[in-house]
């Protein structure tokens, strides 16, 4: 059963919709409206990211820690990359500076799509099978998550 993977999967689905809004709106250059999708499309970045290095991660790890193939220090080593370029990208809306957010802002999409491929063809597998019999209980520990 896929459960992590499922969600987890359609999540990344809402965060690019959330990411491309909010990039129309900075290339319409409505600031206000760009600040607003922005906080909105981090905010939900951000939460994804707490369920997996809050919740998933440890899990995974407690019951695979004998396994030889741990993918997680690459998965957090990429949530820090972009947890920067997203720092960066609020900065130049702040300053209406459209040029290197756009910069930013393909850098960051290419990594994400990058990231989400292999967590959806390679780290949410093998946690839906650690798990097995608790991916369940593991996907609602990381809803309870505030936001």
């Amino acid at each position: 059963m896929s459960v992590i993977k499922e969600y987890m999967s359609a999540d990344h689905r809402a965060c690019d919709e959330s990411f491309a809004n909010m990039e129309n709106a900075v290339h319409d250059e409505n600031w206000k409206e760009s600040k607003k999708l922005f906080e909105s499309f981090a905010s939900d970045l951000l939460y994804h990211f707490d369920m997996e290095e809050k919740v998933m991660f440890p899990a995974f790890e407690a019951r695979s820690a004998s396994a030889h193939c741990n993918p997680t220090p690459v998965m957090l080593m990429e949530h820090e990359q972009m947890k920067k370029l997203v720092q960066d990208m609020r900065s130049d809306i702040d300053n209406k500076n459209k040029d290197h957010f756009f910069g930013l802002s393909e850098t960051l999409m290419m990594t994400m799509q990058q990231h989400n491929m292999k967590e959806e063809q390679m780290m949410y597998p093998m946690v839906d099978e650690a798990m097995e019999s608790e991916n369940g209980m593991l996907l609602e520990e990381m809803k309870k998550l505030e936001r």
